[in-house]
């Protein structure tokens, strides 16, 4: 007889959605959203919908793995953990604590995933990674102009004049926002795309631009022209924003067919949109995460959020700029009750793999991973890869196999969100939850409380990291005392405003919105010799590189215009190259497709047969440290 479970999803997403999972002993049948939890309303993404099978995959890893004569083997958590203690200190103790780097990444959701942070902090201190590749200049753009990240609710969506889906496609990356445009839509509130691929959002849309990769900051500056050739500002915005003179001059430094030009749009098309933005008060921007992930990313953010600010669209109900909700932030504390600890260096995770290489006194000799697979997401994975291969000890916190265990030189197994027990915060919506275990461990896997507990007990320490997770929960929530038991349904976080800004305070230096005065770097100039641009984007089948339908083994497919294909036909095998890396690839004819634009999947793996990443420059973004995904030349060959 089968029975309902409720947990949460604590998977990299926006949404976190609560959970009903049927069980049949230790199998689980089935994965459906709560329909009692607000925001998930009793549907999920397919990617979690087909989690059973990842979770119950035969290559999961179920007990301690070590590499021996290249092949990973099965050993006792006892050996491994004497190992993994042994060879950390002795690192440490000869090389200093700067040896090891401790890289933690965002594949669990989980708050308690930090207590990773302390370990190492109290181990060493020990070179962390430094910036965001996922959202780094999104969010570094908008502490400049508003002084914090933050969004409307979703549902705000009904209050809006006009929304614009700004490089967001919310098919893939926001399911729980399409009912709320759908009703938006019926109530008659139009909907613009503005993106260089004609995704499922942007088939929906009353208005789609397409313009080339990397001109976003253009656009912009041709609305907010607009607004002021109209008379349509905000009258208010003197008042409540910080240098709109400069603003003002970029946004005039062109006229529209300029600017219009360097999006490559036409000039009616973008004259439309200006024409909605200016009427249409307020102005919804749902900003998706691809278009910080360029050189200019987060100058183009800034731009945006100008924007939003110049139409009177931020501080009131149904408008913003509305990129990230910064909910576990104010609801949980993430230092458990103790100051940040601080790391004995740093190296930027957008040039993880060039900065292992190029460490001195000390190199970097030992890597910790925990929820991430860095040889396969970091830009310039072929060096990530490098880096990783050349060191003398890696250990590996993982669920299943990947480009990153491939390398490990300690696997040690651990939960999937079946089994976890944890608190989350989405990103996308202002909603907190806990995770609940519904099934029990498979095989020898062990929540991460445990693999740190039991080492720091082997290194002199373990007072200091009980394995308890009602422990550090009740330190991580400390400020939710009392309202425990709603985060098991669902709580909308106490500390998050209904309308962001509404009170008119921002925590920036002068109090006021700080609008952007500096130009962003245009889109790269035309190469005859890579004329093309990598865009490796999510799918509806694949968390990053958790891939819940297995896309087998072999070339990912590439998705071009007919004009590109010099004579090759739909299905032919071809190689696409950078000036950093190849892959081999299937092309798919598309039409519909810009002729500059190169369409792949995001998350393909070495160990698969196709790395996109291995073709992306190790570059910074402009502002916080991103990484610069979507600005690679490319050609085929």
């Amino acid at each position: 007889m089968s029975e309902i479970r409720r947990t949460a999803c604590n998977r990299d997403c926006p949404d976190s959605c609560s959970l009903l999972v049927e069980v049949e002993g230790d199998r689980v049948l089935a994965i459906r959203g709560d329909p009692e939890d607000p925001f998930t309303r009793g549907f999920i993404c397919p990617r979690t919908r087909r989690f059973p099978a990842r979770h119950h995959a035969p290559d999961r890893f179920l007990r301690p793995q070590v590499r021996r004569d290249g092949r990973l083997e099965p050993l006792s958590w006892d050996a491994a953990l004497d190992l993994a203690a042994d060879r950390l200190a002795t690192i440490r103790d000869r090389d200093g604590g700067a040896a090891v780097l401790h890289y933690r990444s965002a594949g669990s959701l989980g708050v308690l995933r930090s207590v990773s942070d302390l370990f190492f902090a109290r181990f060493g201190p020990v070179t962390r990674k430094r910036g965001d590749i996922c959202m780094g200049a999104g969010e570094a753009a908008q502490f400049a102009d508003f002084g914090a990240a933050e969004s409307g609710d979703p549902d705000d969506l009904a209050h809006a004049g006009v929304i614009v889906l700004w490089g967001k496609n919310p098919n893939v990356s926001s399911v729980h926002l399409l009912p709320g445009l759908r009703a938006a839509r019926e109530r008659g509130i139009p909907v613009v795309a503005i993106d260089p691929v004609r995704s499922a959002a942007a088939r929906g849309a009353d208005l789609h631009l397409q313009p080339r990769p990397g001109a976003d900051y253009a656009i912009a500056m041709a609305v907010v022209r607009g607004l002021f050739a109209r008379d349509a500002v905000d009258p208010d915005a003197a008042a409540r924003c910080l240098d709109v003179a400069a603003f003002r001059a970029l946004a005039e430094a062109r006229d529209h067919r300029g600017w219009a030009a360097e999006a490559d749009l036409d000039p009616e098309r973008l004259e439309a949109l200006v024409e909605l933005i200016a009427t249409r008060r307020p102005l919804n921007l749902q900003i998706g995460w691809g278009l910080q992930r360029r050189r200019n990313g987060g100058r183009t953010m800034r731009a945006l959020d100008g924007l939003a600010a110049l139409a009177g669209s931020v501080g009131v109900r149904g408008g913003g700029a509305n990129f990230y909700c910064a909910t576990r932030a104010g609801a949980f504390d993430s230092g458990f009750g103790a100051p940040p600890p601080p790391a004995a260096r740093t190296l930027a995770e957008a040039r993880l793999g060039p900065e292992i290489l190029a460490a001195r006194d000390p190199g970097i000799a030992a890597i910790w991973v925990t929820a991430g697979n860095p040889v396969s997401m970091l830009p310039e994975a072929e060096t990530v890869r490098r880096a990783f291969a050349s060191r003398e000890f890696v250990v590996v916190v993982d669920t299943h196999p990947t480009d990153t265990t491939d390398l490990a030189d300690l696997v040690l197994p651990t939960l999937t969100l079946l089994e976890d027990e944890d608190l989350l915060g989405a990103y996308g919506n202002h909603f907190l939850r806990a995770s609940r275990p519904v099934l029990p461990p498979a095989g020898e896997a062990r929540h991460e409380l445990e693999i740190y507990a039991a080492l720091a007990e082997r290194l002199g320490f373990g007072d200091e990291f009980p394995a308890s997770p009602t422990h550090w929960k009740a330190r991580a929530a400390a400020r939710l005392a009392g309202r425990e038991a709603e985060l098991e349904r669902g709580l909308r976080s106490p500390f998050a405003a209904r309308v962001p800004f509404e009170d008119g305070r921002f925590a920036t230096p002068s109090g006021r919105i700080e609008l952007l005065t500096e130009r962003a770097a245009p889109p790269r100039a035309a190469d005859p010799d890579y004329p093309m641009t990598l865009l490796a984007l999510s799918t509806a089948e694949a968390q990053s590189s958790q891939w819940s339908v297995d896309p087998g083994e072999g070339p990912p497919e590439l998705r071009i215009h007919p004009d590109r294909a010099a004579g090759r036909t739909d299905g032919a095998r071809a190689r696409l190259e950078s000036r950093h890396g190849a892959m081999d690839v299937v092309l798919r004819l598309d039409p519909e497709l810009r002729r500059d634009v190169a369409l792949t999947r995001k998350g393909g793996m070495f160990r698969r047969g196709g790395c996109a990443n291995a073709l992306i420059a190790a570059e910074e973004t402009d502002l916080g440290g991103g990484a610069v995904y979507y600005d690679e030349p490319v050609r085929l060959v």
